[in-house]
């Protein structure tokens, strides 16, 4: 539970408007500068906590997936997508997080499984120690898979299901949702991005795709148009371990704190790897389950 500071019993009462108050208050706030940079801080520490990828990089991945997908497994998730009002993949890419604001019951349920905690640098998954009762994105990801299969299941049911899948897979390949430090995903990192502060966590989730001005189609054709081969293989508990490492190595945290244009030119290319891994991977995982219809 978030604290927030109670008032400063020292404070002076009502004030008359004279210069000598306004010296006088001046001089307050600089003798409690520390006590006033601590309750910003517990009040950033109580906003929500930035989701990965944000409504750009997840509709990038729908995208892509969806220009790679089966004509069978195309016309199975356009029937699904009808049944919550949608055309394309992308219209469902960003559903999950909405809940916070649309369903807020159902994302309390469901807002742990948009991430997974390695608990050791060494970024190899243990499910009883890194996801217990199955509250992790990679046992998301294969349970919503599952449903997704089941032609037995209701079709709302696959429907919604469909929406978790194309989330969860673009949420375990941002790097910042598969991390062993204790910094709820770099929320709690502190850096500042073109003068202003922010958190590492939204560095990723947005700032950095957004710096490039283009918009979630425009970005979408520019990595589809890439000749060079992406690994579309694998399975969930490897993308996270993949999205660890690069967490761990690759030069995501930086010692200065701040964003510069040499880290953005270093890790943009990463980001966008690992879009079009996420929407290569959500093709064929999609093409598997929706084969039948």
């Amino acid at each position: 539970m978030c604290r927030f500071m109670a008032r400063d019993r020292t404070a002076h009462g009502k004030l008359a408007l004279s210069t000598g108050i306004a010296m006088h208050v001046r001089l307050h706030i600089r003798r409690h500068a520390g006590r006033l940079a601590v309750a910003l801080v517990a009040v950033l520490s109580c906003m929500p906590a930035a989701l990965a990828w944000g409504p750009r990089g997840h509709r990038i991945v729908a995208g892509l997936a969806e220009a790679q997908l089966t004509p069978q497994a195309r016309a199975a998730a356009q029937k699904l997508l009808a049944l919550r009002g949608a055309r394309h993949l992308e219209d469902i890419a960003n559903w999950a997080d909405a809940l916070r604001d649309t369903d807020p019951a159902l994302f309390r349920r469901t807002k742990r499984l948009h991430f997974v905690n390695f608990h050791s640098h060494d970024c190899i998954y243990d499910p009883p120690r890194d996801c217990r009762n199955g509250e992790c994105v990679v046992a998301a990801i294969d349970k919503y898979s599952a449903i997704l299969a089941d032609r037995t299941n209701p079709p709302a049911e696959r429907a919604e299901a469909l929406a978790f899948v194309v989330h969860f897979v673009g949420d375990i390949h941002q790097p910042l949702h598969a991390d062993y430090r204790h910094d709820a995903g770099g929320n709690d990192f502190q850096v500042r991005w073109r003068g202003r502060g922010t958190n590492l966590h939204r560095v990723w989730d947005s700032l950095m795709l957004d710096s490039t001005r283009l918009s979630a189609a425009q970005f979408t054709d520019e990595l589809a148009a890439r000749r060079t081969r992406v690994e579309a293989g694998g399975a969930p508990a490897q993308w996270a371990e993949e999205s660890c490492r690069i967490d761990r190595d690759d030069g995501v945290y930086p010692r200065s704190r701040f964003i510069d244009q040499t880290y953005v030119a270093r890790e943009l290319p990463i980001a966008e790897q690992r879009l079009r891994q996420a929407g290569a991977r959500l093709a064929a995982l999609l093409n598997r389950d929706l084969a039948h219809g």
